[in-house]
């Protein structure tokens, strides 16, 4: 298994929100996050790093390679609501922090399986003989897309493209989304938050993962979201079995 990750501030904003972690459990399985926060002043890059910090010691805490996958999506998702607990207590109790929230989406790849569970609209794609987003955007748009209120080109430069409908930190509850998929040796599992997704299409993705070294992929995609504008903090893990 082999992982790749990068993140960059982009090329407008001041300071960047997003966070992540890659890393191994004690099985050799592989565990990524990527948050992307928001709030005004600091407060996104401490919404966003504490969710990481904290979702990464939840799981490492209690995992064990005796859990079955059921048991480990049943984890992922606790250590979500958990974070997004924590969050929601510091932005009660400390008015710089009033309003802050961030994106989750989190990863396990075990033997022939990924495990994701996400809030947001950070996303999770797999690529194998094509590319398929596997998360579902908790997002104004998407709701409007699937309603059919929305044509996908609309979609693409409507104004509110950036509201979320679900985040970790803004309500005292939460729900993740969670799921899994089989995975193949060479096939690619890519986290991202929209500062790559916004910038870089599918296609694009999809030829990038195909034509460069997994050790290279996410330095070659937050490349090209630059390329393309870089509006937003941009953040990538590949994760390729």
């Amino acid at each position: 298994m082999q992982i790749s990750s990068k993140s960059d501030i982009g090329l407008k904003r001041s300071q960047n929100e997003d966070s992540f972690y890659t890393g191994y459990l004690s099985d050799n399985s592989a565990l990524a996050v990527v948050c992307d926060g928001m709030g005004g002043a600091s407060a996104g890059n401490v919404a966003s790093a504490t969710a990481v910090d904290l979702i990464v010691k939840y799981i490492e805490k209690s995992y064990s390679r005796k859990l079955n996958r059921d048991s480990l999506l049943s984890l992922m998702k606790s250590a979500v609501i958990s974070a997004n607990m924590s969050i929601y207590e510091m932005s009660q109790k400390d008015e710089n922090y009033e309003g802050m929230g961030t994106t989750a989406v989190v990863l396990i790849v075990r033997n022939s399986f990924a495990l994701i569970c996400h809030v947001g609209d950070s996303r999770a794609y797999h690529i194998g003989d094509e590319v398929t987003q596997i998360t579902r955007d908790h997002s104004v748009v998407q709701t409007l897309l699937e309603d059919g209120k929305l044509t996908p080109e609309e979609a693409k430069n409507h104004p509110n493209k950036n509201v979320i409908t679900r985040a970790l930190g803004v309500e005292k509850d939460v729900v993740p989304d969670c799921t899994e998929i089989p995975l193949e040796i060479g096939q690619t599992v890519l986290l991202c938050s929209d500062g790559l997704s916004n910038y870089v299409d599918e296609k694009t993705i999809f030829e990038i993962v195909k034509n460069n070294d997994t050790d290279k992929v996410a330095d070659v995609l937050v490349d090209k979201a630059n390329e393309n504008g870089g509006g937003d903090n941009i953040t990538a893990i590949a994760v390729t079995l």
